[in-house]
């Protein structure tokens, strides 16, 4: 299996996960934030499907000089209906990934853009998973918080 199978097996089983949990947040708490200054639930959901769409443009070496993301003032409805617009950025980021050879991955310099940290692509793209999983990690707290059934994803 080569390095990006693996990483896209790895990306697939971390999305896999974070939908079950939010797919498990009810309706009424779409705006529940643990505190003022934290990111509501239904955002923290946003803010991790809106991320392929910058992360593809990254991994890509794309001018991100005049980033705009496509969510932008796009309201917020339901759960559904944020992974349903995600679908074809996510399509799209995955498709980029799966195009990289082990020397890419390898010996690629990426820059984030929001730092100037240097990292190697392979590097960068498990750092992408690791972003996601901190925020299912948030996200598990989100629920218990809320006092809401959390799904089993430790299968």
């Amino acid at each position: 299996m080569t390095q990006s199978k693996l990483i896209l097996l790895n990306f697939s089983e971390i999305r896999r996960r974070s939908t079950l949990l939010w797919q498990a947040l009810p309706e009424e708490f779409y705006s529940w934030k643990p505190d003022h200054s934290a990111m509501t639930a239904l955002g923290m959901i946003r803010h991790v499907l809106q991320a392929d769409y910058g992360w593809n443009m990254i991994v890509s070496q794309a001018d991100m000089s005049q980033y705009k993301t496509p969510w932008q003032a796009r309201p917020f409805i339901s759960v559904a209906d944020e992974l349903e617009f995600a679908k074809p950025y996510r399509q799209e980021f995955l498709s980029t990934i799966k195009q990289f050879t082990d020397e890419e991955l390898a010996n690629t310099e990426i820059i984030h853009p929001g730092n100037g940290e240097k990292k190697m692509l392979g590097q960068y793209l498990l750092r992408i998973g690791y972003h996601e999983s901190v925020h299912a990690g948030q996200f598990l707290s989100y629920l218990r918080a809320m006092g809401v059934e959390r799904p089993l994803i430790w299968d």
